[in-house]
């Protein structure tokens, strides 16, 4: 027996309902100190170095400035041992430095051997920390220059050299504690005659310690580009003057203004004079140097020595040139560097 069942609406399926809204969900609670840090608290002891790296809101501090040989300027010690740096327009320099800037300034080009064997006692390590100081300042150039050939197979290693830039002279002027009448120099002018140029310095040395040992003082050097300069100027006024006079008797009236040797028809100038007191300063003299090298023709040698100039020749160089015949014996006139 069937009964009819009352109509009954279609139960609709899961899917084809839309989903309600969901209601938003409530803020992650911060994290807490103890959270942040529980790797690190639960690491076993000795397991090594934690690496932590920096939050993003946290504020950097910048690292300082560090210069070229990984020592910054704030570990670069203003007492040494000839004293304390002085600040002097915005740069502190040490006696040291401030030696260096008035050597280099005298003599042009200073090997940088020599600077660290007198000025720095032979402290190599000073003085690279003082000259990455003065070059970062804009005060000296340091370069690497060939030495003379002289025609040999073998090649020498380069010698490097220290010259004054501009602005390095002008401070060497006020340091240096020179006379008016000095004068300084700037710039690598002639990088081959460097090697010859900066055995000029020894050879002052040298000559420096037999003047002082005689009673001389306030040494000043007048190299022979101030000289060269003073001759052809004093030349050319004359030959202006009358031009009909004939260019020996200049030259020989020129020389005697100048108390430089007259030979050969040529006024024979050294690399350079050193000018001194005698006496207290009752007197003055000088004394005019040259610096030999085995490039130096017989004839060259023998000019030099008929000018009465103090000769000096490094120990290469002296061999070199004893090789040379010469009936006159002019090396024995010739000092070793």
């Amino acid at each position: 027996m069937r009964f009819d069942l009352p109509y009954e609406p279609e139960i609709p399926r899961r899917r084809d309902v839309e989903p309600a809204a969901r209601e938003p969900e409530a803020a992650p609670l911060p994290v807490s100190i103890v959270d942040e840090n529980l790797g690190r608290l639960q690491r076993p002891v000795g397991a090594g170095p934690v690496q932590t790296l920096p939050r993003a809101d946290r504020e950097r501090v910048p690292e300082p400035e560090r210069s070229g040989r990984g020592r910054g300027p704030e570990h670069r010690p203003r007492r040494t041992r000839e004293g304390v740096a002085a600040e002097i327009r915005g740069v502190a320099l040490r006696p040291e430095e401030q030696r260096l800037l008035a050597e280099t300034g005298r003599f042009r080009v200073l090997n940088v051997k020599d600077a660290a064997r007198t000025i720095y006692q032979g402290d190599d390590r000073a003085l690279r920390t003082d000259l990455d100081y003065l070059s970062k300042h804009g005060l000296i150039s340091v370069d690497s220059v060939a030495p003379r050939n002289d025609g040999r197979w073998l090649t020498k290693p380069r010698i490097e050299v220290v010259t004054l830039t501009k602005e390095g002279e002008r401070l060497a002027h006020e340091t240096g504690g020179f006379s008016l009448d000095q004068k300084l120099y700037h710039g690598l002018v002639k990088p081959r005659e460097a090697e010859h140029d900066s055995q000029i310095y020894r050879a002052y040395l040298k000559e420096a310690e037999h003047i002082e040992k005689s009673g001389g003082s306030n040494l000043r050097v007048e190299l022979d580009f101030e000289l060269k300069s003073k001759v052809q100027k004093a030349i050319h006024a004359a030959r202006k003057i009358d031009p009909d006079r004939g260019m020996a008797e200049i030259k020989r009236e020129v020389a005697q203004q100048f108390e430089l040797p007259y030979v050969r028809d040529k006024i024979e100038i050294p690399d350079a004079r050193i000018h001194y007191e005698m006496d207290q300063g009752a007197r003055t003299a000088f004394s005019d140097i040259e610096v030999v090298t085995a490039a130096y023709r017989p004839g060259h040698m023998q000019a030099k020595a008929q000018a009465g100039f103090r000769m000096y020749a490094s120990a290469s160089d002296h061999s070199r040139l004893s090789k040379i015949e010469n009936e006159q014996h002019v090396l024995d006139w010739v000092m070793d560097l």
